[in-house]
């Protein structure tokens, strides 16, 4: 692996000259560290965060250098921690003293000492995020590599700088920035350092729920999330964390029939939705869409086996599962609710003749989400017998056209009645009650089979008719 090591243009930023300054001016040494350094020797593409280890007070650097910077945010300061965040010209610029840290077994939240800035090194992840650039004048731009962090990166591998159940037990958040590192650069994690993990998994249970949906949402955000899950079954991580997709791995057998792999089936899935949508509530929604399956399972003679009402018992469990893991309970958790609740209805549709009033009820059911819901459910169709791949992909096209055709003539992708309540209630000389609602309903459905257009003039037409069948006389 090649890697870009000619570090002058990226230092021609003009911070990294007004941190020299301030550094000198102030007494202190500085130095860029972690991530920035890291990308720039894989050539991928910064991510805008800057981290800088300053040997003295950090907090008094970034104080300095802001009042040097135009139009640069006041300084943010973490006092308990020791750091201060500068948010200048898009970018977001850390300032952290060097430090020694020990941790107990309770918390990872570490007791903190002043350091050197090979203190500050070793308590580094991984050997890749432990390599620093110098800012000062006397040796500006050379690069320090005390952990062969530079050969790690070159052959693609993960491993930390001290023992590994020292860093992982230590911090254990730090066991699933290696799977996530993994997934996201194509890494792999040494073999000491997975065997590490496994041992001290369930060390993560005293890791914030927050950080680790923060993890997942990163793995979930690269483009082939399978590795990084698989990974976090084959170590003990997932059953810790998403127990409910940990369930799902297994084949069991009876009367020599078989069921599929559930979670590997999950996580082609996600694979598969991740080539089509960046939407990452739509690739949570992919990953747990057959969480009711463990739940459901079930051998009936002369059929196999049966996962019934699995997408309704699956969308009731999403509630509890974001609630443990903190996650937003607004619309994000609504939207992948309604996508696993409905995740069977399209393909169920595509597998028969496609009528008119199938695809309006799945327009009026699923609403402004239907393109989503179709893309999950062409992600869903993993067989390996191609000819039904191919049926499968063909008649899924035949539901989009006719999505598209039935939308533009009816508009059931944001259906609102067209006829109000109050309007039957003025016609009829009513006040709220039930008859209302029955009205109502039959104005929908027949919208939804096609026997009326999504208009005005007729629902208030079908409002009359359905008005005199249950003895309802007008007022006007």
């Amino acid at each position: 692996m090649e890697l870009k090591d000619d570090f002058s243009e990226s230092l021609k930023n003009p911070l990294f000259k007004v941190v020299t300054d301030e550094a000198k001016s102030i007494g202190v040494k500085a130095y860029l560290i972690g991530g920035f350094v890291r990308d720039h020797l894989l050539g991928r593409k910064n991510k805008k965060d800057i981290d800088i280890v300053a040997i003295g007070s950090g907090i008094e650097l970034a104080k300095a250098v802001q009042k040097k910077l135009t139009d640069a945010k006041p300084v943010k300061i973490f006092k308990t921690y020791g750091t201060a965040m500068i948010h200048w010209n898009g970018l977001e610029i850390e300032f952290v003293g060097s430090r020694k840290e020990s941790y107990s077994m309770e918390t990872r939240n570490p007791k903190v000492e002043s350091g050197s800035l090979e203190d500050d090194q070793n308590r580094r992840d991984f050997s890749i995020n432990a390599l620093a650039i110098s800012l000062n004048k006397v040796d500006f731009g050379t690069l320090l590599d005390p952990f062969n962090g530079i050969s790690d990166l070159e052959q693609k591998i993960l491993r930390t700088p001290l023992d590994p159940d020292i860093t992982y037990s230590d911090d254990p958040l730090r066991m699933l920035r290696a799977i996530r590192f993994a997934n996201q650069l194509n890494f792999i994690i040494e073999q000491k350092s997975l065997v590490s993990i496994t041992k001290n998994s369930d060390r993560i249970k005293i890791v914030s729920k927050e950080r680790i949906v923060e993890e997942l949402t990163k793995i979930l955000a690269t483009k082939k999330p399978s590795h990084g899950f698989i990974l976090l079954e084959e170590t003990g991580l997932l059953k810790f964390i998403l127990p409910e997709l940990a369930t799902l791995k297994g084949i069991d057998e009876i009367e020599g029939q078989r069921h599929k792999d559930n979670f590997y089936h999950t996580l082609e899935v996600v694979d598969n939705l991740c080539l089509n949508s960046n939407n990452i509530w739509l690739r949570w929604a992919a990953l747990l869409h057959d969480i009711g399956k463990a739940k459901t399972k079930k051998f009936v003679p002369n059929i196999g086996w049966t996962f019934h009402n699995h997408e309704f018992i699956g969308s009731k469990m999403i509630y509890k599962i974001f609630k443990r893991l903190k996650m937003p309970l607004n619309d994000k958790m609504k939207f992948v609710q309604k996508m696993v609740l409905m995740s069977s209805r399209p393909i169920i549709i595509s597998e028969d003749h496609v009528t008119d009033s199938a695809i309006r009820r799945l327009l009026f059911d699923a609403g402004p989400f239907i393109d989503d819901l179709i893309t999950l459910c062409e992600a869903d169709i993993t067989t390996k017998n191609q000819k039904r791949y191919d049926l499968y992909h063909n008649n899924f096209k035949i539901v989009r056209e006719k999505i598209i055709s039935i939308e533009e003539k009816d508009q059931l992708r944001n259906f609102q009645p067209p006829v109000s309540g109050e309007v039957i209630m003025k016609y009829f000389g009513l006040k709220p009650s039930r008859e209302i609602g029955i009205i109502k309903e039959s104005i929908k459905e027949a919208i939804l089979e096609g026997e009326i257009p999504n208009k005005y003039e007729a629902a208030f037409e079908k409002m009359k008719e359905e008005g005199k069948k249950i003895g309802l006389k007008s007022n006007e």
